[in-house]
């Protein structure tokens, strides 16, 4: 899988120095770049100083001190990050983990680990994430789009969207269809559509 997508960082944190050391060596021989933490709450300090949105994704060694990958995990939901998160576990911590799996966790690779596995699997959800994070992009360039409009466009708007006629509309609204036709096109040209259709596929996005 191409290092491209690495452009995105692996945020590795792990309280031995040994793994990050080994991890971060892999990591960076496939081309990704590795953001190595030595606990949670340093990872947390780095977060809320970064800017948003926060590209990547997390690398969580399980049972860590002072906070474990478990608790750093709901942190970053608490922050409302959405990253692909994978678990670094021992064969004791599968249970957890599976636990982890069921509140969006991505994965778990049980240690010891083949390295190989270890960085397909993190292309994987880099892969993921850059999917995710285009999402949120058109996502974000909609409601920029939709807030554009004013509080009259939004009310014809949703009357398009819904299939309705100019007449129908004009009525509705006690407007005459010449105002309704203005509105139309610009609500057509804030949100970069062309027909009804286009506008209630972008509604429902």
């Amino acid at each position: 899988m191409s290092a491209v997508i690495g452009k995105a960082p692996v945020y590795l944190v792990d309280d031995d120095t040994g793994v990050r050391e080994a991890v971060s060596f892999l990591l960076a021989s496939r081309g990704l770049e590795v953001r190595a933490h030595a606990s949670g709450p340093s990872l947390l300090d780095a977060l809320c100083r970064a800017p948003r949105p926060v590209r990547g994704v997390f690398l969580l060694d399980i049972r860590m001190e002072p906070m474990s990958g478990l608790r750093l995990h709901e942190e970053l939901m608490a922050l409302q990050l959405r990253n692909p998160v994978l678990f670094l576990t021992g064969h004791g911590d599968v249970p957890m983990a599976v636990e982890a799996l069921k509140k969006g966790a991505f994965d778990f690779l049980e240690k010891p680990y083949g390295d190989n596995a270890l960085a397909d699997r993190i292309e994987q959800a880099l892969a993921v994430e850059a999917t995710l994070h285009a999402q949120g992009a058109r996502a974000a360039e909609r409601d920029a789009r939709l807030a554009s409009l004013t509080d009259r466009e939004r009310e014809v708007m949703l009357r398009v969207a819904a299939g309705k006629l100019n007449k129908v509309i004009a009525d509705e609204l006690r407007v005459s269809m010449r105002t309704v036709e203005v509105h139309r096109a610009r609500v057509y040209a804030k949100l970069g559509v062309r027909s009804s259709a286009e506008v209630a596929t972008l509604l429902a996005t």
